[in-house]
């Protein structure tokens, strides 16, 4: 399963000179918990990616240290280490980007390098939640199925019938008794 098909497709920017208050509507508006923090280097006309500003930023660098949210801007309080994970990995893949990093959310990148998605911690535990439960209706229905097709202690053995020409036919004879065979 790729990364890609995982992850949040709505990605939402600000610029880094935006203020901690607009960061903090923007991510309200739009029910996100981070925002891609961007700048437009002179002579460029599209902005790139230059760091990531999460909710848990906005609380502790800003709220906690009583910085002024209508004049602080993003660009200060927001991590400039960008942890990224191809869109063509997989789970194990952005675990471990995740663990190395020490982050919770990765910017997930396309062979041209170009942002795909948003991929959190929560993204990842649901995908892991959907398979193991996958895995469980498995276990249960491997046991309904024993406890259906195979007789219970002390009852008698059921015959067994196979037709001409099924696998299995003709049955082994037993050995004779006495006989080494």
């Amino acid at each position: 399963m790729n990364i890609v098909s995982l992850c949040s497709n709505l990605v939402v920017s600000i610029d880094e000179g935006a203020t901690l208050r607009q960061a903090a509507n923007l991510m309200r508006e739009q029910h996100v918990g981070s925002l891609v923090v961007t700048a437009t280097a002179a002579g460029e006309t599209h902005a790139h990616a230059v760091g990531v500003l999460t909710d848990r930023d906005l609380a502790i660098e800003g709220v906690a240290r009583d910085l002024p949210v209508d004049s602080t801007t993003v660009g200060r309080i927001a991590s400039r280490k960008i942890a990224a994970v191809s869109a063509t990995g997989d789970i194990l893949d952005a675990a471990s980007v995740m663990r190395t990093s020490g982050v919770r959310r990765l910017l997930v990148v396309g062979a041209e390098g170009q942002l795909e998605g948003v991929l959190s911690t929560d993204d990842l535990v649901g995908a892991l939640t959907a398979e193991l439960g996958a895995l469980a209706e498995a276990l249960a229905s491997g046991l309904e199925r024993e406890g259906r097709e195979r007789p219970k202690v002390g009852d008698p053995p059921r015959p067994v019938f196979l037709a001409r020409g099924t696998p299995g036919w003709p049955l082994p004879s037993p050995p004779i008794a006495g006989s080494r065979g």
